[in-house]
């Protein structure tokens, strides 16, 4: 049985935390680890953080950052604690469980099976059979970012921005989370960006072949998203400021 662990960036979340949907998962999934990053919250949200830490002090462990530095830098600096723990599997997720937790399972059942995948992104397909719940007014426009991503980065990706992701704690994979991200909110576009720089022009496996987008079965918008409506503009700006950096 491979050990992950998966990062949760939090910031102010005390109001909206899913704990005990944590508690449920964990009583039947032992090999999973959590490492939740207090993002300089204002509110309670450590406090809400060391309270399920000292429910299983052993599969929880919370690192609290003194100043917000924002969703990218927070989840790298978890992503580092996490490669120091040696696992087989790192990865980060939502901490408002948009994705529900069992996914993680899923994710790794995949890179059990398939010792060429590197990087599982979850994928939010309105398939029929699925509980994909996302408003319109949230998913036309991720269409149409999605879009431009994929242009920029020349694969054919259909969602970047979903917010559950697992990789394999190789040296390589470590390698992309050494210098801090350029972007605030798109680092899940620039980790791409990186591998893609890395191994252009080496016989190492391509972007397009180490990543794999899995149709999640079920997501749901929860309310309280900090996603406001000028930071979909500010998107194309990061995701310009992307391919000036990693891929002209």
């Amino acid at each position: 049985m491979h050990y992950a662990i998966v990062i949760l960036p939090c910031y102010n979340e005390a109001k909206r935390f899913p704990i005990e949907q944590f508690l449920a998962f964990d009583s039947d999934h032992h090999h999973q680890k959590f490492i939740f990053v207090n993002d300089g919250s204002t509110d309670s949200t450590l406090q809400v953080l060391e309270s399920l830490r000292a429910r299983a002090p052993g599969r929880y462990y919370v690192h609290s950052l003194a100043r917000n530095v924002g969703k990218a830098e927070a989840t790298r600096a978890g992503l580092l604690l996490a490669f120091q723990e040696n696992p087989d599997y790192v990865g980060f997720w939502d901490a408002d469980l948009a994705t529900p937790l069992d996914a993680i399972y899923d994710f790794c059942q995949m890179l059990d099976s398939n010792p060429s995948i590197e990087m599982i992104f979850g994928s939010r397909v309105r398939l029929l059979g699925r509980r994909i719940q996302r408003s319109a007014i949230r998913h036309y426009p991720g269409r149409m970012f999605a879009t431009a991503a994929s242009l920029v980065l020349g694969l054919s990706v259909y969602d970047t921005q979903c917010g559950a992701k697992l990789f394999r704690a190789t040296p390589q994979i470590r390698s992309l989370f050494e210098e801090p991200f350029v972007t605030r909110w798109l680092f899940d576009v620039e980790i791409v960006a990186r591998l893609i720089r890395a191994r252009r022009g080496t016989t190492m496996c391509q972007a397009g072949e180490a990543i794999y987008e899995f149709p999640l079965y079920e997501w749901r918008d929860v309310p309280g998203s900090k996603v406001k409506a000028k930071d979909f503009f500010m998107a194309f700006v990061e995701l310009w400021t992307i391919w000036r950096r990693y891929l002209r």
